[in-house]
C-alpha cells in the first residue's frame, strides 16, 4: 500500500480539483455543534496567526478522470472521508462571497475570483462537483445563486444544508460585527487552515486507508466503517469480471440505505446493532454495540461474494424495517423500548402475508403496551426475553404459533386485569403524554366504529405532528386545583392550535369548540357539558370508567 499524504492549506486543496460525493456515501449530516467547532478552528487560527491543522481527508482520484473547463484542466476526485467538512467550507466561502461589497473595487475583484473558484465556467461544475442526496438542490442553488428558499427542504439532509447556510452566514456576520475584515476571514480560511490529504488512485486501497484512519475513536459512524470494510472485501477477494458487478451492486445497496435514512443517524445506528445481533452465532442476551456489530457483520461477510452481498442486503432490509417502526407516529408510545422494537423489526423482516403480520404485530403491541406503558415497567425489564425471541424469530424461522406463544410467555403476569388492578388513573398526564395520546387515538377510533363514522385523519395528523402535550386538553383547566384535574376522564384531545387558543377557559366556554373539533371523543364531551350545563367530578369519573372499559377490552389477550 503506497501512500503519499500531502499537508495542504485549504487554498492548495481547492486548486485544480473538482470534488464529487458519490450517492453511496452518507448525506450531509453535520449539525450546528460540528459547524461551531469548525468556526472555532477558524477563530483560533486567526487569533494565533499560526497554521491550524483540522483533519485528514481521503479521496479517490482515478488517473483518467480529468475535466477541461476553458483552458484549465481539473482533476475530479471522489471524497471518501471529509465530505462533511469540505461541504461546510464551500458553503462558508459562498457566504463570504455574498458579504463582499461589489461597490468596493478591491472587494469586487476578490468576489469575482471567489465566484470563479466555486462555480466553473459553464455554471454546471462546482468545486464540489456533485453533492449527494440533495433532493431539493439546496446546495446547488446556494452556490449558484447565493439564496436558499425557506421551507424548500424535502428531507432531513436538505434541512441540514439549509441550517448550514444560516449558520455560515451568521458566522460571517458575527465576524464582521467584531470589527474584523472580510479579507482577514478569507485569508485565514485559505492560508491558515491545513489538512492531511490522501489522494489515492486505487479504489481498493481507498477503503482500507479510510478504515485505518478511522479506527482510532474518531467521529465516524460505525455504519460508514462497515460500508468501507465491505467494499474493501470485494476488492480483496472478488476477482475477474464479476468484481465490477459486485461493486455496482454494493453501491446500489448503500445508495438505498443512505437514501432511506436521509439523515437519521439514530435509525442507522440501531439498524446496525440489530443486524449485528442477528449475526451472532449464538443467541444473545443483549443487543451488541455498534462497534461489536460492525465486527460481527464483517466476520459474517467473510471472503465470498455471496456472503459479502448478503450482509449488505440484510442491513438494508433491517433499515427498512426500522423505518417502518420509526415513521409511524401512532405507535411511538409502543416502540420507545429498544428490545421491544427488536422483536417488532424481526416480525417485519420475516415478510409474512399482511394478515399474519398484522396479527403478530397486534399481539406484540398488546403485550408491550401492557408491560411498559400500562404497568409502567422501565427499559431494564425483560431485556433478555425480548432479545432472545427476536433472535429466534429470524434465525430459527419461528412460525406464527411459535411467535404468539413466545409473546404470551413474555407477557405472563401482565394480563390486562392484573395491570388495571394497579392503576387508579388519578395522574394520567405528567410523564405519560405520548401514551395518553395513543390511548385516546385508539378510543376515538373505537367510538367512530360504534357510530359508523370514519376517524378524522386530518385532525389526527395535526396532533401526531407535534409534541403530545400540545394537543392534550384538560377539560377542567389545570389551575382548577381539583385533585382530579389530571384524572384520565378529564383529559381529551384537540389539534394543537385549537388547544392553545382555549387556554384556561372553563368547560362551559369551551363546549362549542369541542363539538365542532371533528374528534368524536371530544365532541361527546362537548355534548355532555352542553346537556348538563357543567363539568363535574362525577362526570370525570364516569368518563374514566368508560375509557378504562375500552382499555380492558382493547389490550386484552
Amino acid at each position: 500500500m503506497k501512500l503519499n499524504p500531502l499537508h495542504l492549506k485549504i487554498a492548495g486543496l481547492l486548486e485544480g480539483r473538482l470534488f464529487r460525493i458519490p450517492e453511496y456515501q452518507r448525506a450531509y449530516s453535520w449539525k450546528s455543534r460540528q459547524r461551531n467547532d469548525l468556526f472555532g478552528d477558524i477563530e483560533e487560527a486567526f487569533r494565533s496567526g499560526q497554521e491550524h491543522f483540522m483533519a485528514t481527508l481521503v479521496a479517490l482520484a482515478k488517473d483518467t478522470e480529468t475535466c477541461l473547463i476553458g483552458v484549465d484542466e481539473f482533476k475530479t476526485v471522489e471524497l471518501v472521508d471529509g465530505q462533511q467538512r469540505i461541504t461546510t467550507l464551500i458553503i462558508l466561502m459562498k457566504a463570504i462571497e455574498q458579504a463582499l461589497d461589489i461597490n468596493d473595487t478591491a472587494q469586487a475583484k476578490v468576489r469575482r475570483e471567489l465566484a470563479e473558484l466555486l462555480v466553473k465556467g459553464d455554471e454546471h461544475s462546482l468545486i464540489l462537483l456533485q453533492t449527494n442526496h440533495d433532493a431539493s438542490k439546496v446546495f446547488t442553488n446556494y452556490i449558484h445563486k447565493g439564496t436558499v428558499e425557506e421551507n424548500s427542504a424535502k428531507t432531513a439532509a436538505d434541512q441540514n444544508l439549509v441550517d448550514a447556510v444560516h449558520d455560515c452566514e451568521g458566522f460571517v456576520s458575527r465576524w464582521l460585527a467584531r470589527g474584523n475584515t472580510i479579507f482577514e476571514l478569507l485569508v485565514t480560511i485559505r492560508n491558515k487552515l491545513t489538512i492531511i490529504y490522501h489522494e489515492i488512485s486505487d479504489e481498493a486501497t481507498v477503503y482500507r486507508v479510510f478504515e485505518v484512519l478511522n479506527s482510532r475513536g474518531l467521529d465516524v459512524k460505525w455504519i460508514d466503517k462497515l460500508k468501507s470494510q465491505l467494499m474493501a472485501l470485494i476488492f480483496e477477494h472478488v476477482n475477474g469480471g464479476i468484481r465490477d458487478e459486485a461493486l455496482s451492486e454494493m453501491r446500489d445497496v448503500w445508495r438505498g440505505i443512505y437514501c432511506s435514512l436521509e439523515n437519521s443517524t439514530r435509525i442507522g445506528d440501531e439498524a446496525l446493532r440489530f443486524a449485528g445481533a442477528w449475526a451472532c452465532g449464538t443467541r444473545p442476551n443483549r443487543i451488541p454495540s455498534e462497534a461489536d456489530s460492525t465486527a460481527l457483520l464483517t466476520s459474517k461477510a467473510g471472503t465470498q461474494l455471496k456472503t459479502i452481498a448478503e450482509v449488505g442486503h440484510d442491513l438494508e432490509a433491517v433499515v427498512q424495517a426500522n423505518l417502518r417502526l420509526f415513521k409511524n407516529p401512532r405507535i411511538r408510545a409502543v416502540t420507545r423500548i429498544v428490545h421491544a422494537r427488536f422483536v417488532a423489526a424481526a416480525i417485519l423482516l420475516r415478510k409474512f402475508n399482511s394478515k399474519t403480520e398484522q396479527k403478530l404485530l397486534g399481539k406484540w403491541e398488546r403485550a408491550t403496551f401492557r408491560i411498559y406503558e400500562l404497568a409502567g415497567r422501565d427499559s431494564r425489564h425483560k431485556v433478555g426475553e425480548y432479545i432472545r425471541l427476536g433472535y429466534e424469530i429470524c434465525r430459527s424461522n419461528l412460525d406464527e404459533d411459535q411467535i404468539i406463544r413466545g409473546l404470551e410467555k413474555i407477557s405472563k403476569g401482565y394480563s390486562i386485569d392484573e395491570v388495571l388492578n394497579n392503576i387508579d388513573w388519578v395522574s394520567s398526564y405528567e410523564g405519560w403524554q405520548n401514551q395518553l395520546r395513543y390511548v385516546l387515538n385508539r378510543y376515538d377510533e373505537h367510538l367512530a366504529k360504534l357510530v359508523g363514522q370514519k376517524l378524522n385523519e386530518s385532525q389526527w395528523c395535526k396532533i401526531w405532528e407535534q409534541d403530545a402535550a400540545n394537543s392534550i386538553e384538560h377539560i377542567a383547566p389545570q389551575h382548577n386545583g381539583a385533585e382530579w384535574v389530571h384524572q384520565l376522564g378529564n383529559l381529551t384531545m384537540l389539534p394543537p392550535g385549537t388547544n392553545s387558543s382555549l387556554k384556561a377557559k372553563p368547560p362551559v366556554e369551551k363546549m362549542d369548540v369541542y363539538q365542532s373539533c371533528g374528534l368524536i371523543a371530544t365532541i361527546y364531551v362537548g355534548q355532555q357539558i352542553h346537556e348538563a350545563g357543567s363539568w363535574t367530578k362525577e362526570m370525570v369519573l364516569a368518563r374514566t370508567k368508560s375509557i378504562e372499559d375500552f382499555i380492558r377490552h382493547e389490550w386484552a389477550d
